[in-house]
């Protein structure tokens, strides 16, 4: 009937990573060619800004960290993130952003694509951009 000790600890430490993941902090970053300014993230991941001078942006979500960003940069939960990319499909015919599933995936695909910009928990430095650090 009752939980065992070990079990109780068990939920304390995923508890307390769960609280650790949510307070980190998050990098957006932008491949080298791409300039941008952390006012712009938020039109960049609803679709709203497109171009970055005469290149064509590629913002690309991490799973990793997409709870995270969409309540700390959009203000929203992921169910009305998805809602606004499906009337924005229908609407204006754009697609949604890729999905990386790791950081490591979303640096090395913003790393490699012209436009490409994503958000992180660990920054890496070379051939990327930070725009923002939250």
């Amino acid at each position: 009937m009752f939980a065992s000790p070990v079990k109780l600890v068990l939920v304390a430490l995923l508890c307390a990573g769960c609280a650790v993941a949510r307070s980190a902090d998050l990098y957006v970053i932008c491949n080298s060619r791409v300039q941008l300014t952390s006012t712009d993230v938020r039109d960049l991941f609803l679709g709203e800004k497109q171009f970055a001078g005469a290149l064509k942006l590629v913002p690309v979500d991490n799973s990793v960290a997409q709870t995270v960003f969409l309540e700390k940069v959009l203000k929203m939960n992921a169910a009305k993130y998805s809602t606004t990319w499906i009337k924005k499909a229908f609407r204006d015919g754009i697609n949604p952003p890729l999905v990386m599933g790791s950081d490591i995936e979303a640096v090395a695909y913003v790393k490699r694509t012209p436009g490409a910009c994503s958000y992180v928990t660990t920054p890496d430095g070379q051939d990327v951009v930070v725009i923002s650090r939250l």
